[in-house]
């Protein structure tokens, strides 16, 4: 960026308003003066950073000697991944409590849904981090009265869930970063705000029981159907699965409505005595629910019971946009609205114009979070080394249009760690950037929080093809999609096999355990989504005829691919090709059993 540029984008701020309270009105100032003055908020935090942690002994290791300036800290701090900070986040798992990354004591990990060799990558963090993430949250609703107006009136119906967590060997706890807030001060004794409030009780949300929760909290919702202004989940999966939930639980949820009790399956007993509060007999509304369930037309059902909704919060950017036209059809076209961009790793930043349309969904990220740096994104270019490390760019000078992988230096010891996600920037507010989510870098299939990229995807193909070698027979090619039309949504695995002994060949019940076996080879996240979070339907494997992969490949090049750089996609998404593919299948197989998982002891 030209310095005259960046003076320009300074000395004119856009202002955001006019506030509807002066709570928000100053949530508003704040905004504009962190995107004002975006370069000196990242020079002031990275040196509060630095000055912090100067005694810990990663920063000694690189002999930044108490220099908290830009320039040494480039020059001497390597860009680094998981991988490379995972001894280091071992001995603090295991109890070593020097400052090793962190001056401040760590007071959890925060899983991610990223994995390293298949385990759920634990991020340290300290508890003032949640003071920060806090305050972003704080800014969210300021931000959306700006556009949706009346929101004080009525309540959110939001479906929000705590996940299992496990501790360390030291008894450090370990779990996701939302369960970690909703279990924290900041979420439990939160001061009451009318632009806040929700349908679901505390108890319903921090009940570890899956069904209990969800049951609970889908019956308030519809109690109090009237009231509900918004409808939202972190991810439009989750929504979706709590649509599904209705179609298969709404006549116990209309019995408990028509008579005032409450399902025996609630056995909770912080849970019971709540709803017990809530509860009261209503007929008149069992009748309703009864009248708009039982039909086979769900079109609209959103609307249909919760007609003042205005909005859907959820996220529906990355791989979360092959939910859109399913959220479309069962909310009449209601607005998507995201309105964060957040990871285990760091909050980032906000969408300052969160009724904009999906597709357009830009975040700007706020520079007080953290140190950000920007790694230019080029798919073809080879990795690099410490020898030849990589050249960052700043927050404040990233270039319209081009794409980056996102590097943050945390409050809480990361530093100069990959995140793994591709951005795109879109334009500036003010001096700050606004970045469009492209992908998660290397990301292949993703139903809900899983992520399995193409290694752990060829892992789970060999150990499959393992039950096929007393058939004489073995995978030619494979390919793969993220099917979303089922809630919830499951893998699809194209094979094409090489069957030698066609009197020999493998059996439908060896077929389906091929689906166990992958299934059984993939990542802890998406075990758990099958096992504990019923995020993740079984897997599928359909068997196309030989020659379908040569089809594929005359079809690419038909479209101008050349015949001698051309790979078979380990991923497809175009519906065309899965036309072709299906039309070729010669026989389905699914998983005939959930693949093992339990919360495990982090290490």
């Amino acid at each position: 960026m030209a310095v005259g540029e960046s003076q320009s984008r300074v000395a004119s701020p856009i202002r955001l308003g006019p506030a509807v309270c002066e709570k928000d009105a100053k949530a508003l100032q704040f905004i504009d003066e962190m995107t004002t003055n975006t370069d000196s908020v990242q020079e002031r935090v990275l040196g509060e950073i630095l000055s912090q942690n100067a005694e810990t002994e990663y920063l000694r290791r690189y002999q930044l000697d108490g220099v908290t300036d830009r320039d040494s800290f480039k020059s001497k701090i390597p860009v680094v991944s998981y991988e490379d900070l995972q001894p280091y986040i071992q001995r603090i798992a295991n109890g070593d409590r020097s400052p090793i990354l962190s001056s401040r004591p760590i007071s959890e990990f925060l899983t991610s849904s990223g994995t390293s060799a298949g385990e759920r990558k634990l991020m340290p963090t300290i508890y003032e981090e949640w003071d920060r993430r806090s305050k972003l949250y704080s800014l969210l609703m300021p931000v959306m009265n700006l556009y949706v107006p009346g929101l004080d009136k009525g309540k959110g119906l939001y479906f929000l869930f705590v996940k299992a967590e496990t501790k360390t060997p030291s008894g450090l706890l370990a779990r996701p970063v939302l369960t970690g807030y909703y279990k924290s001060d900041h979420f439990k004794t939160r001061p009451y705000d009318p632009y806040t409030v929700y349908t679901s009780p505390d108890e319903a949300i921090l009940c570890a029981d899956s069904f209990q929760s969800l049951y609970t909290q889908m019956l308030c919702g519809l109690l109090m159907r009237e009231e509900v202004l918004r409808l939202g989940a972190v991810f439009a999966s989750g929504l979706l699965r709590a649509i599904r939930f209705l179609q298969l639980n709404w006549k116990e949820l209309a019995h408990d409505i028509s008579t005032g009790t409450l399902n025996p399956k609630i056995t909770d007993p912080s849970l019971k005595e709540c709803m017990s509060k809530i509860v009261k007999p209503n007929p008149e509304l069992a009748e309703f629910i009864t009248k708009e369930c039982s039909g086979e037309n769900w079109e609209g059902i959103i609307t249909r019971i919760w007609p003042n909704t205005k909005y859907l919060d959820v996220i529906v950017t990355g791989a979360m946009a092959q939910y859109r036209p399913t959220l479309d059809y069962y909310s009449a076209g209601l607005p998507q609205s995201c309105t964060m961009y957040a990871s285990s790793e760091c909050y980032f930043g906000l969408n300052l114009k969160p009724m904009c349309k999906p597709s357009e969904v830009s975040y700007t990220i706020m520079p007080n979070m953290g140190y950000f740096e920007f790694l230019p994104h080029d798919p073809n270019a080879q990795a690099f080394s410490r020898d030849s490390p990589p050249r960052l760019v700043d927050l404040a000078d990233v270039e319209v249009g081009k794409e980056y992988e996102l590097i943050i230096t945390t409050y809480a010891g990361l530093c100069r760690y990959r995140v793994g996600d591709i951005l795109q920037v879109t334009g500036f507010h003010n001096s700050a950037p606004q970045f469009r989510f492209i992908r998660r870098k290397n990301v292949l299939l993703s139903i809900d929080s899983d992520k399995t990229d193409e290694s752990e995807l060829q892992k789970a193909i060999d150990n499959a093809s393992e039950l096929l070698k007393e058939f004489n027979t073995s995978v030619v090619e494979y390919t793969s999609y993220a099917d979303t039309k089922s809630i919830p949504g499951h893998y699809v695995i194209y094979w094409e096999l090489l069957v030698k002994d066609p009197a020999n060949s493998p059996t439908e019940e060896v077929l389906n355990q091929c689906c166990l076996v992958m299934e059984e080879s993939m990542n802890s996240v998406y075990r758990q989504g099958r096992v504990a979070d019923n995020s993740i339907g079984p897997l599928e494997i359909r068997v196309v005829k030989n020659g379908t992969f040569e089809e594929l490949m005359d079809y690419a090049i038909s479209r101008g691919a050349s015949i001698n750089q051309y790979k078979v996609p380990r991923c497809v998404s175009f519906n065309p090709i899965m036309e072709l593919l299906d039309s070729r299948k010669v026989s389905v197989h699914f998983s005939p059993a959930l693949p093992h998982w339990t919360p495990r002891r982090s290490c």
